[in-house]
């Protein structure tokens, strides 16, 4: 991955964490890994008991499609299993998880788009 590439994703990954934060979640972890691949972000929604798996993509432009779509059906089970990962390795327990996906579309006339999929898996 090239250099600009790799910072407009952690550009997102900030933006999107404080977006997570207006909306009341506690970011607990961000770019876990394990052998398995990697979570971009942990939050908590204390309100519901929820712990908040977060997948992140950020594009320039939609010439491959809405940030969104990079999300496929593979990646969505590959978090899943990232998800019990995370939790066993950190002895947490919650009523619910949750696999939430953000997608941001940068502008160069504005502020960002910003589309929040809860409950994606």
């Amino acid at each position: 991955m090239g250099a600009q590439h790799l910072q407009r994703g952690r550009w997102g990954e900030d933006f999107a964490v404080r977006h997570l934060e207006r909306l009341g979640l506690t970011v607990i972890d961000r770019n876990w890994r394990c052998r398995e691949g990697e979570i971009d972000i942990v939050a908590e929604e204390a309100a519901t008991d929820t712990i908040v798996i977060c997948e992140v993509k950020t594009r320039s432009s939609e010439d491959f499609g809405s940030p969104l779509a990079a999300v496929t059906p593979r990646k969505v089970r590959r978090l899943r299993v990232l998800a019990g990962e995370w939790l066993r390795s950190h002895d947490r327990h919650a009523r619910q998880v949750r696999i939430d996906v953000v997608g941001i579309l940068l502008s160069n006339s504005g502020a960002p788009h910003v589309e929040h999929l809860r409950g994606v898996a």
